[in-house]
């Protein structure tokens, strides 16, 4: 007699979102666009402005690659946790991907939370990549076990802060709209946010772009690698984190 019984019903919970999670990575990963703005557009930056900064003698007040290095490793964090989630969560809107999810077993925290873990994932492969080319061109990398803690809670607080921002600018826009609006972003932010270059290049407007959340991840991606917790920066990111998650909560559509 066999023993076999159905049981039919949803995987556990922490299995749907291992699931998503990597189910996400991986389409973040085969997509060429979001390839290009997670990986190959950072290393463009890290590299070519290490040659720049040589070459015109610009001062950041350190070795070049020890200053950009961890700047462009906090905008490699904005463009996976901000820009490639905006847009690609607000194409599965219009396509009706989320509403289709919805209808699953998986539930919307599920989902959620699948995102997040898939962009910490991606993250990983942007710090080895990333990172890797850095120690190459120079770079000392962060200081001991408590510089390495130290990115990783930057990390973890930028990813949150840009993540609840990502989803306010998909789950409130049209696709076409999030897509423009994130690249613009993106761009207005690599240029003037103090994400690559500490805050103190820019002037007067030093302390002012310190309140952004791309300057304080940058600051307190910097401040991690030379061994130190920029408190004061972390709590930046947090606030942002809370109010983007708020206003996502109170204004995401789910079609």
């Amino acid at each position: 007699m066999s023993t076999f019984a159905p049981a039919p019903g949803a995987a556990p919970a922490v299995r749907q979102l291992l699931t998503q999670a990597g189910m996400e990575a991986r389409l973040m990963l085969r997509n060429g666009e979001q390839l290009l703005l997670a990986v190959v557009i950072p290393v463009i930056v890290l590299v070519g402005a290490v040659r720049g900064v040589e070459k015109v003698g610009f001062d950041l007040g350190g070795k070049p690659i020890d200053v950009l290095t961890p700047g462009v490793l906090a905008l490699a964090t904005m463009s996976t946790a901000f820009t490639s989630l905006a847009i690609a969560t607000g194409f599965e809107r219009r396509y009706g991907v989320l509403k289709r999810l919805g209808t699953a077993p998986l539930s919307r925290a599920t989902l959620l939370g699948g995102k997040v873990l898939a962009l910490l994932l991606v993250e990983v492969f942007q710090f080895v990549v990333i990172g890797g080319v850095g120690l190459a061109l120079g770079w000392t990398g962060p200081a001991g076990v408590g510089g390495v803690l130290a990115v990783l809670l930057a990390a973890l607080c930028g990813t949150a802060a840009f993540a609840a921002l990502g989803m306010l600018l998909a789950g409130s826009l049209r696709a076409e709209a999030t897509l423009a609006a994130a690249n613009l972003v993106y761009l207005l932010l690599l240029a003037g946010g103090a994400v690559v270059l500490p805050a103190d290049q820019y002037g007067g407007l030093g302390d002012v772009v310190r309140w952004l959340p791309s300057g304080a991840l940058g600051e307190a991606m910097r401040s991690a690698c030379d061994g130190a917790v920029a408190v004061r920066d972390l709590v930046v990111l947090v606030a942002w984190a809370v109010l983007g998650s708020a206003l996502t909560a109170r204004t995401f559509k789910w079609e």
